[in-house]
């Protein structure tokens, strides 16, 4: 850690003279982010960049069920500053294999046994309160009132705080139609009329509900929060989702129980005046509390074979596809043929309710055993309930088989308990050497730093929305998650769809389900969306019969050195590479609009390479399956033409 005594000697300066004020700027490092703070009777900030004011205001505070409210009436008893360089090296790396951490931070201290820290980054502000009580505190609220200058837009996705699975569909409106009738879920993406892009979100949530917004007076958004579940609907064994949908009945009246002596998780505002700024920035990682795992080269990234999406619809075979013990042998077979290091067994492979009790069908040390003649590993599904009722003895005994990983379902919910079963479950899952991939999922709000086994996340609109609607998984969506959803993390989408249809063709078929957009905006995906555990969503079936696609989308790595965004808008289209090693990936994505795109190729190191190139057919825009592929030489002087069909995509490796 090196201080920038000279950013810390000017904020000091600043804060002697106007402590008796009570108002106080912090700059980011490179001056162009400006907070002012003002804490005379509440606290309160607004936020400019670039000269341009980005957050109107933002009212800042806690309610506690002892009548204490921290950032109501405080006195600032002390005012703290420090500037920060430092390099992070995250055990998976996301997006960059070293991330540069710099920042200015002020931390306010109150007479009333609290703080507030604030820290401006070059593209991003964060807070976050601390306290220091004695005893556990009862949270009744806490505010967090967001005031953006007027004709500001942004990404909606309306939810219910009580139940949810974070997938929904973006609605661009103006702020105005978040009414206090509806509600809205993080990651929330503003964009101002003269300032450029607002994206708000959290990191290091522990212990605490997530966060949501509802509309307020006069155009605020006013922070809202699952309250702490006191009694639950009864579930009926056998009924439907019996074992894994938890409705909430009555709740106390106060959002978290929690130790007097902590610190709350952060509040984050995103800053980028071009969209494509928010593909590499990882402030919810920097955010996240440091790693706890002494040892972690156990943590292996790496793609995987899926059944459920396909629904277990091999052709070809002499037996009987479906959860059986054949089928998942097929499975790795494949697997191994293709170098993918995991297959996931989905759900069935155990009785609802106990996952001790494995189905007649399904012999899961076998397959283990088989699994690993073939350097292929198994992941195992099961839902949040079910595994937090037998956490232990399930933990060890998945340790025990030789199981490398969880798929985690279902939970559907951010209040403060729920919450802490991700925590509980990342913690028992490391303690047995087993990765987690959370489905079911809230965002993510930087677990994956403090536990780097939990190496992926649902909480995404994904492929599997295909098998029952025309209107989710569209190319739209493909080309808006990156810049909102994928911020905060890394997704679980689930690409590697070889049925692919344009609009007019696309089906809904369960059992046989299709992509909407082209191959080639399949192949773009592997390249484009961080998934540190990337899964195959077609069967091995349809792989085996597209055997070109399947080696390039196999040959593609799952963690990158390097992220390099080119060009883009949200919700219209993607232009990305990626570095890995001593070879770089070429990604593109367009929704429904076809468009060519120009990009040159300086990132690139001098010399002569060698490209492998997937492009959109020719006749891509009535058959979406059409294709090209393409092999020559280029240098860092070249610029490349690609033409996007609707709902296209390109991909390359380059060498």
């Amino acid at each position: 850690m090196k201080p920038f005594f000279l950013y810390a000697a000017i904020i000091c300066m600043c804060f002697t003279t106007q402590l008796h004020a009570q108002d106080y700027h912090l700059s980011s490092p490179d001056g162009k982010i400006v907070v002012q703070i003002f804490t005379r009777d509440s606290v309160h900030f607004t936020v400019s960049n670039n000269g341009q004011v980005c957050v109107t205001r933002l009212d800042a505070a806690m309610e506690l069920a002892s009548g204490q409210m921290p950032g109501i009436g405080g006195k600032v008893t002390a005012a703290k500053t420090k500037s920060v360089q430092q390099q992070i090296k995250p055990v998976v790396a996301i997006k960059n294999n070293v991330i540069t951490d710099q920042y200015n931070e002020l931390q306010l201290n109150f007479r009333d046994h609290y703080a507030i820290v604030m820290r401006a980054y070059n593209d991003a502000v964060a807070y976050r309160f601390e306290t220091d009580f004695p005893d556990s505190i009862s949270v009744k609220y806490e505010t967090c009132n967001v005031q953006v200058p007027a004709g500001s837009e942004a990404y909606f996705q309306w939810v219910n705080r009580w139940m949810n699975h974070y997938e929904h569909t973006y609605e661009k409106k103006g702020m105005d139609s978040l009414l206090n009738t509806r509600n809205t879920q993080l990651p929330l993406l503003i964009t101002t009329p003269q300032a450029g892009n607002v994206l708000i979100t959290e990191s290091d949530l522990y212990d605490y509900p997530g966060l949501y917004f509802t509309g307020g007076e006069k155009g605020t958004m006013k922070a809202i929060f699952p309250p702490v579940v006191k009694t639950e609907r009864e579930n009926k064994r056998g009924a439907k989702d019996w074992d894994r949908r938890f409705f909430p009945v009555a709740a106390y009246d106060y959002i978290a129980r929690t130790s007097g002596k902590r610190a709350f998780p952060w509040r984050i505002m995103a800053l980028a005046k071009d969209d494509i700024q928010l593909l590499n920035n990882e402030i919810v990682y920097k955010l996240g509390t440091p790693n706890r795992l002494a040892e972690t080269a156990w943590i292996k990234p790496g793609q995987v074979a899926w059944d459920w999406w396909n629904n277990w619809d091999l052709t070809g075979v002499d037996f009987r596809a479906g959860v059986n013990t054949a089928t998942y042998k097929y499975y790795i077979d494949f697997a191994s043929k293709n170098h993918i290091p995991y297959i996931i067994m989905d759900e069935g492979w155990y009785e609802l309710g106990n996952l001790m009790k494995i189905v007649p069908d399904v012999d899961v040390k076998a397959l283990i055993a088989y699994g690993k003649e073939k350097n292929v590993d198994i992941i195992l599904w099961c839902v949040w309930r079910t595994l937090d009722e037998q956490l232990q003895p399930a933990m060890q005994l998945f340790q025990d088989w030789g199981v490398k990983g969880v798929k985690v379902d279902f939970m559907d919910r951010d209040d403060q308990a729920v919450v802490n079963f991700y925590w509980r479950c990342a913690a028992a899952a490391a303690n047995h050497h087993l990765l987690v991939d959370f489905h079911g999922a809230h965002k993510p709000s930087g677990i994956n730093r403090a536990y780097p086994n939990v190496i992926n996340f649902e909480g995404v609109q994904g492929m599997e929305h295909n098998k029952w609607s025309d209107k989710n998984a569209s190319p739209q969506m493909a080309v808006t998650l990156p810049y909102i959803r994928m911020f905060a993390g890394p997704m679980d989408y689930t690409p590697g769809a070889m049925r692919n249809a344009q609009q007019r063709d696309f089906a809904i078929v369960y059992d046989k389900p299709m992509s909407q957009g082209t191959r080639c905006q399949q192949l773009a995906m592997y390249v484009l969306y961080d998934a540190p555990l990337q899964m195959l969503c077609d069967n091995p079936s349809a792989y085996e019969r597209e055997k070109e696609c399947t080696g390039f989308i196999t040959s593609i790595p799952t963690t990158w050195d390097q992220t390099i965004p080119l060009q883009g808008n949200t919700g219209q289209y993607l232009l990305m590479a990626r570095k890995k090693d001593n070879k770089y990936y070429l990604g593109a994505m367009t929704n429904w609009t076809a468009r060519d795109v120009i990009t040159d190729l300086s990132f690139l190191p001098p010399g002569t390479h060698h490209i492998t190139l997937f492009r959109d057919g020719i006749n891509a825009d009535r058959n979406a399956t059409d294709y090209k592929k393409e092999e020559r030489t280029v240098t860092s002087q070249d610029k490349l033409s690609i033409h996007l069909a609707p709902g296209g995509g390109f991909a390359a490796i380059i060498d």
